[in-house]
């Protein structure tokens, strides 16, 4: 029996309802096989980093997870592509956008999944919500994650009154 790996994934939509797509994608996830949600963060409002498109709803859940890596990147991209995304160019607008951001303290440079997610701490989208479930955090190579928050400062991300998704 394989040994359960705590995953952090981001999960963002900007297109459609967002925070339904988000709610759907989170809950996506909680039915994933071999993996238990173990947290999820609130909703938060951001807008769009180098990309076109209207703002973006995230949050950041964390799975424990007896997937390799691989076979969890194919099963977020199953349910992307099940909740209408479609691959255009770089950055475009999603309907649902699901990152693999940490497995474990795996570290890859594999160009198909970089671990941890190259630009993880350097989005205020993803390090407030993650910061959220997991407020102690550090990762290899990049210490302590609030310190890559306040360096983030200047990106508007606000936290959606009351939208907790359940647990």
């Amino acid at each position: 029996m394989s040994v359960a790996v705590r995953a952090y994934v981001g999960v963002g939509a900007n297109l459609g309802d967002a925070r339904a797509q988000v709610t759907r994608g989170i809950a996506a996830l909680r039915a994933l096989p071999h993996t238990r949600l173990a947290a999820s963060s609130s909703l938060y409002a951001s807008a769009p980093i180098d990309a076109p498109g209207p703002p973006y709803v995230n949050a950041v859940v964390a799975l424990d997870t007896t997937l390799t890596a691989t076979a969890l990147l194919h099963a977020l991209q199953g349910i992307e592509t099940r909740h209408g995304r479609t691959r255009t160019t770089r950055n475009a607008p999603r309907t649902l956008d699901l990152d693999v951001l940490l497995y474990g303290t795996q570290r890859s440079g594999d160009p198909a999944l970089t671990l941890p997610h190259p630009r993880l701490h350097l989005r205020a989208f993803v390090l407030k919500p993650l910061l959220e479930i997991a407020p102690r955090l550090q990762v290899d190579g990049l210490g302590a994650l609030t310190t890559w928050l306040q360096r983030a400062g200047d990106q508007q991300v606000t936290r959606l009154a009351d939208e907790k998704v359940a647990r």
